[in-house]
């Protein structure tokens, strides 16, 4: 007799095992790929400015393609990946990427490098959200939290990285060797990832792929797990409600609490993207060396991954929304008092890694108050929706950043203008906290369930 088995539970209950730990290893990696290809134009965009004789402002739109190719990308991965598979749909895109990074490298002026940057930005679109969905598929839900965490910080690790590179490449060779660097090292990535990464297992399961290729990943997670008589499934969706999802998100109870999200998380990601765009050319004009601006970037870059732990913290032993109002609140004192630091490299180096630290950790942060602040049936329409719209904020950092410097102003003078927009979340957070209680959420999902 054939015994169903739940997929979910059957992967909670078992400790990971070497292949789900080498998932999780290889996803980390193309996540810190992804940052390096992505941060890749602010390391040289203060060369290709003096090589190329352009100015800031001509370089706004090659700064913001890539942008708009990921939001486009992002957009339509989900879809295709549902339809071909993760596994399929992942390599491609990194395959794109890689190619698309190498042709910017032989790029002779702007209108050919912004056509590549977009194109590669496509692609790129792609690649973090079907890393963190193998990674999901292949986790237990007791420590996915945590697994998915780490993955996100891979994104800030890669763009530290490429701040170290830049700053020994680009001296020493030209900028064309940091683009090539980028180019290939998803390319190689992706061929590790056709013989090394198995497709996702919910996808076939889903998809009904033969017994023989399931069972075949079920005995690399479980060696001796019984299969013979088992088929494996995939737990049925239980909601209390038919609501549409998306009418969920915009009805007069939660619309409120999705425009305070939208604007947050545009606001947070206009702010992180100009600094991780434009800190090299901020830094390099107010006075730092090419490299030394690199340098300071990388450094603002690594506070990242440890922001994240931090803010988690906090939300976890204080309160989510006022645990995030605290970090925005440092990131805004030390935004404040950066210029005062001067031409000190150590100081400066340090400010800027506590901006990132307190600025990255608390976006990451906004991805918690969204899952928790949706009912279960319209979470991933909120949460992407809200990813979506964010998107409208990094675009518009990429021209922010140029008219600021086409402006002349100094690196202090654009930190305290970041400063609006951090205290902007810190207000649609109070608000969000105090219109919507924990007691009304309740009653509101109550209400749901009765209906």
């Amino acid at each position: 007799m054939t015994q169903q088995v739940n997929l979910r539970e059957f992967i909670d209950e078992n400790r990971i095992s070497p292949m789900q730990k080498m998932i999780i290893f290889l996803c980390l990696m193309i996540v810190v790929v992804d940052g390096i290809d992505i941060s890749v134009m602010g390391f040289v965009a203060p060369v290709i400015k003096q090589a190329w004789g352009i100015s800031t402002t001509d370089l706004a739109p090659v700064m913001s393609a890539a942008l708009i190719g990921l939001a486009v990308g992002a957009v339509i991965s989900g879809p295709l990946a549902d339809k071909f598979g993760r596994k399929k749909l992942l390599i491609t895109n990194l395959f794109g990427f890689g190619v698309f990074t190498l042709l910017a490298a032989l790029s002779t002026n702007v209108t050919e490098l912004m056509m590549f940057r977009f194109i590669a930005g496509l692609f790129m679109g792609g690649v973090m959200p079907q890393a963190v969905t193998l990674v999901t598929d292949y986790s237990s839900m007791k420590v996915n939290g945590r697994l998915v965490t780490i993955i996100l910080s891979g994104f800030t690790i890669g763009a530290a990285i490429g701040g170290f590179l830049a700053a020994w490449v680009i001296p020493h060779f030209s900028w064309h060797a940091m683009m090539i660097i980028g180019g290939i090292l998803p390319i190689l990535l992706a061929t590790i990832a056709i013989f090394k990464l198995p497709e996702s297992i919910g996808y076939k399961v889903l998809k009904q792929h033969p017994k023989e290729e399931i069972d075949a990943i079920i005995h690399k997670m479980a060696p001796s797990f019984d299969t013979r008589n088992t088929v494996f499934v995939l737990p049925q969706p239980k909601t209390n409600t038919v609501d549409n999802p998306v009418k969920t998100v915009l009805s007069p109870f939660y619309f409120i609490g999705s425009f305070l999200l939208w604007w947050s998380y545009a606001s947070g990601l206009f702010v992180v993207y100009l600094l991780g765009s434009w800190l090299p050319m901020m830094t390099h004009e107010f006075g730092f060396s090419i490299s030394e601006a690199s340098l300071i970037t990388a450094i603002y870059q690594l506070g990242g991954p440890i922001g994240c732990i931090a803010c988690g913290y906090l939300m976890d032993k204080v309160n989510p929304h006022l645990g995030l109002v605290f970090a925005y609140a440092l990131a805004v004192v030390f935004m404040v008092f950066v210029g005062d630091a001067g031409h000190n490299f150590m100081l400066y180096s340090t400010m800027c890694f506590f901006i990132g630290m307190w600025m990255n950790g608390a976006n990451a942060g906004m991805n918690s108050i969204s899952s928790s602040f949706y009912p279960v049936f319209a979470r991933a329409t909120g949460n992407s929706w809200m990813h979506g719209i964010g998107r409208l904020g990094a675009v518009a950092s990429a021209f922010a950043g140029a008219y600021f410097l086409s402006l002349g102003w100094a690196a202090s003078k654009i930190f305290l203008i970041l400063c609006l927009p951090t205290i902007g979340i810190i207000i649609a957070l109070m608000l969000m906290k105090l219109i919507y209680s924990p007691k009304r959420i309740q009653q509101r999902e109550l209400d749901n369930a009765q209906i």
